[in-house]
């Protein structure tokens, strides 16, 4: 896959969870404030697939380029607005979990966590009237024994490593015990373990798959480290949320300097830089996570017979 840039694919993920919902804001808004907060995940995740529609159609011959993503929805939303997740998936994208609850994984009993995981998979579900294969931890908060669940759970792929490790919020995972295909882990589970796409160097990792450090960087900066990954691993997955192209969001006060900066930046130039950079990834293949297991690594997107009910 290296060296073919025709073969080069972008996987671009959405973590659908409204402004609140963010763990840099959960002191000021525990989940039990939720209810009586302003919803705006509408708007926000409709203007990002307006900006994946543009991609489609975007081409200087003219012709409709196969743009699709993965929305990682949160199962709260799901309940709240059930017509936008129908929307994401008849505007031609992906639909998968990210938990009920928004809570990191660690902190969580496995059985709660695997309620939280049942739970939102069901709610997506009987939405959708169709399988959803794919999770990602919120926090990135991976663990082996997250793992397990989803494997027995009937999901086909994990999006949850990411392997910055300075930020506490990450979960770990051991690279070394897994197999590595074509920048994604094979588990023994027969889970396939997809995850966001970090820069390399000396033995780290730079935060290099989205969110707050997208907005932060330059793009000229961004781009060329992202491409610098898909020349390695062929493969690049970026993730942001719905929320950090909302500019007219509730300011909150009582987050100390450094926490409004993160939550903050450029919110205000995210949608146009989105849109900037993925055209600076030419040429290359949009596909969903799915799309990807399955046309890459001939993976059936069909949950494993083994599943438990």
């Amino acid at each position: 896959m290296k060296g073919s840039k025709s073969e080069r694919v972008v996987v671009l993920t959405f973590d659908v969870e409204d402004w609140f919902q963010v763990e840099n804001l959960r002191a000021v808004f525990p989940p039990d404030t939720w209810d009586g907060c302003e919803l705006r995940v509408e708007g926000a995740t409709r203007r990002l697939l307006d900006l994946l529609d543009r991609l489609r159609d975007g081409r200087e011959d003219g012709a409709a380029r196969d743009v699709r993503a993965t929305f990682f929805v949160l199962g709260w939303v799901a309940e709240k607005v059930p017509h936008l997740v129908r929307e994401i998936r008849d505007r031609g994208h992906e639909v998968a979990s990210h938990g009920h609850g928004h809570l990191l994984c660690r902190n969580m009993t496995p059985d709660s966590l695997r309620d939280d995981i049942r739970r939102s998979k069901a709610v997506l579900e009987d939405i959708l009237g169709e399988p959803v294969v794919g999770y990602r931890a919120p926090g990135f908060s991976v663990s082996p024994q997250l793992l397990e669940i989803l494997a027995e759970e009937g999901f086909c792929y994990d999006s949850s490593y990411n392997s910055f490790g300075a930020n506490p919020r990450h979960g770990r995972l051991d690279p070394a015990a897994l197999r590595k295909r074509r920048g994604v882990y094979e588990t023994p589970g027969r889970l396939v373990e997809i995850p966001v796409s970090n820069l390399h160097l000396n033995g780290g990792a730079l935060p290099w798959a989205g969110g707050g450090y997208f907005r932060l960087l330059c793009l000229k900066l961004f781009a060329a480290g992202a491409r610098a990954i898909l020349d390695r691993e062929g493969l690049y997955v970026f993730y942001l949320h719905p929320w950090e192209l909302d500019p007219d969001q509730p300011r909150v006060g009582g987050l100390g300097p450094l926490g409004r900066f993160r939550h903050y930046v450029n919110l205000e130039k995210t949608e146009k830089k989105l849109e900037n950079f993925a055209g600076t990834l030419e040429p290359c293949r949009f596909l969903s996570c799915s799309d990807y297991l399955e046309n890459v690594l001939g993976r059936s997107k069909s949950p494993p017979p083994h599943a438990e009910d």
